[in-house]
């Protein structure tokens, strides 16, 4: 869907609202592939010119460590998606500046540019050790994934089963510090009781980066309408993402049919490409558009993106919902294969009666307030300390 293919309503909202997107995997592929961002491509969901197309005006690149990866490695391979996304600003200065504040992002826009934002996805990349939180903060990510789907030494994880009962002594330590440092907690991936332990320990609000409803879908990474609502007492934010498995319920539960052809497709693809999550990751979308045409797997449509936001606003308010698709590290719905399509999210807003001042927070307003509420935690923290 192209930009010009919305109603002239919907266009004017969308591109002139700060459209946010809170989690992409892109830095797997500009570390493993050395893939520029200048260049439109043929696979994955994100580069430059399509995030012009879809008006994405700041993106949040994950550095995700996958969970087999532990110990120093785990902190190295962040520091390579970390060096990888921060040389891609450099080279593409025109286009693209890294952002660490809320006022950094508005900055980048009024220049024109998309603002680049470096998130941590998966605790265990900081190996146990705040000096490392902190060393990352300093190179400017802004959030950090507490858990991905094994629990690490201090958090449980929502896909794993409990080993600590939330957080221990030590993961409230490290809530605290993310506190002081001004650096957002997300809570997508965590288990139900780490989320309810981090809702006591922070005092800056939340945010979820990359989930849904779990009305909607009955998946553990998805939130159930207790915890969203939680979330929004504090003043926190659920960005609900696209992945085909969290949207859908049939979806979910026909991939559980299949789940020996899926642990097979994943076995051939450890074998073919290693390490190179990028590449597993574009065979993986492949695979589940091989097994829609199949009929194995249900067509999932973009529409029920919208959808979870409808849902997550009607019982938490649109102050407390955003978006953060997961583009290049899950599966795509028809109609959002990638970052030109954002449009299509106003669009059905609209359609849905949403007042233009609540679409323009949804888009990205809510994901900016956040972001300023988090560092005036920060700042009144260092300076009760001082």
């Amino acid at each position: 869907m192209r930009a010009d293919e919305i109603s002239p309503r919907a266009r004017e909202i969308h591109f002139s609202s700060l459209v946010f997107d809170t989690h992409a995997d892109t830095p797997q592929r500009l570390f493993f592939d050395q893939f520029d961002l200048a260049k439109r491509d043929a696979e994955g969901c994100v580069d430059i010119p399509r995030l012009r197309e879809g008006g994405v005006g700041a993106i949040f690149f994950a550095l995700w460590v996958p969970v087999e990866i532990t110990g120093v490695a785990a902190t190295q391979r962040a520091r390579d998606l970390l060096d990888a996304t921060l040389k891609q600003i450099e080279l593409h200065g025109g286009d693209l500046a890294l952002a660490t504040t809320s006022e950094g992002v508005r900055a980048a826009r009024a220049h024109n540019k998309i603002a680049v934002l470096l998130g941590i996805e998966g605790g265990h990349a900081i190996h146990n050790d705040l000096a490392i939180l902190r060393e990352f903060y300093a190179r400017g990510a802004r959030y950090m994934t507490l858990t991905h789907n094994a629990a690490t030494e201090w958090a449980d994880s929502s896909n794993d089963a409990p080993r600590h009962n939330g957080l221990t002594d030590f993961g409230k330590q490290v809530i605290r510090e993310m506190n002081r440092l001004g650096m957002l907690v997300d809570i997508s991936h965590v288990s139900d009781s780490t989320f309810y332990d981090v809702l006591e320990v922070s005092r800056a609000p939340l945010i979820a980066s990359h989930s849904c409803c779990r009305a909607l879908c009955d998946a553990p990474r998805n939130l159930d309408d207790a915890m969203i609502k939680a979330l929004a007492s504090r003043g926190g934010v659920i960005h609900i993402t696209f992945h085909d498995a969290f949207l859908s319920q049939e979806y979910a539960n026909a991939n559980r049919a299949i789940a020996s052809e899926n642990d097979s497709r994943e076995q051939a693809a450890e074998e073919e490409f290693g390490q190179n999550e990028a590449r597993k990751l574009i065979e993986g979308q492949r695979w589940s558009d091989g097994s829609i045409r199949a009929g194995k797997l249900p067509q999932v449509s973009w529409e029920k993106i919208v959808d979870h936001i409808d849902h997550a606003a009607r019982i938490a308010g649109a102050d407390h919902v955003g978006v953060g698709s997961d583009f290049d590290g899950a599966f795509m719905p028809a109609g959002m294969e990638d970052a030109s399509k954002f449009p299509r999210i106003t669009e059905g807003l609209l359609m849905r009666g949403y007042r233009e001042d609540d679409i323009r927070k949804i888009l990205g307003e809510n994901t900016l307030r956040v972001m300023a509420d988090g560092e005036r935690v920060g700042q009144l923290l260092r300076s009760e300390k001082s």
